[in-house]
């Protein structure tokens, strides 16, 4: 039987105190995930307490960093199977979310898991970061954005930074060791309109797993040249 027994008692030592109606939501979701996997891959971590730790945990973590109260627009850059955006939505239904990847079958998955929790502003969108970085329909729309994605920080930062409004946030999700990427990554920080504000470590609760949250708030409107077309960002960092 799936349970979130590893999630409820996690939850807890980071002052976060899970509903039954919010329980009942992330087992549906840990469910859907478990059946969807065995027909497409979305992620390799499936087992009980493995999902607990490594995705739900993990992703409402940022929660700590008390920029998520309120009313907020979210974009979840490169989400996956929904993370952190949907574990963050079921902990705050009044976030404005939308769940960005350019896997289409993933995209898929998360029609339904958004269909069947019965969540309400919350969209996931087939697109890719520097493409919707140049729509004027996006750019600059987003209190916060937040990535999980596998991506060094001068190329995350690129797709981004010119997402988020001035005043807002970019939150990269990394492991233990930033140091060199933080330094690699100040002068696409710095040329995208954005400034390190603070870098977290958080252990994830009952285990030795050690992540950083790289805060880096939005000062200054993003160049217009900027995300670059192309996989530039990728290729090129800046």
């Amino acid at each position: 039987m799936t349970n979130v027994n590893t999630l409820i008692d996690g939850a807890k030592t980071i002052d976060i105190n899970l509903s039954e109606k919010q329980i009942e939501k992330f087992i549906l979701y840990k469910k859907l995930l478990q059946e969807w996997n065995k027909k497409i891959n979305i992620t390799s971590i499936t087992e009980d307490r493995e999902v607990d730790i490594k995705h739900f945990i993990d992703s409402i973590v940022p929660i700590k960093t008390n920029l998520f109260n309120g009313k907020l627009k979210v974009i979840d850059i490169g989400t996956g199977g929904g993370f952190p955006g949907v574990p963050l939505k079921i902990i705050n239904e009044d976030l404005d979310i939308l769940l960005l990847d350019s896997t289409n079958k993933k995209i898929r998955f998360l029609d339904e898991v958004i269909e069947k929790l019965e969540l309400k502003n919350i969209e996931a969108y087939h697109g890719r970061a520097e493409e919707l970085g140049r729509n004027e329909e996006f750019r600059e729309k987003y209190d916060i954005a937040i990535s999980r994605a596998v991506a060094s920080l001068d190329t995350l930062s690129e797709y981004a930074l010119p997402l988020v409004s001035i005043g807002g946030h970019f939150i990269a999700m990394k492991g233990p060791d930033v140091e060199e990427e933080l330094k690699l990554g100040q002068n696409a920080i710095k040329l995208l309109g954005g400034k390190v504000k603070n870098i977290e470590k958080i252990q994830l609760p009952n285990t030795d797993i050690i992540h950083s949250l790289i805060i880096i708030e939005k000062i200054k409107a993003t160049p217009t040249k900027y995300p670059r077309a192309g996989g530039k960002p990728k290729k090129q960092p800046l």
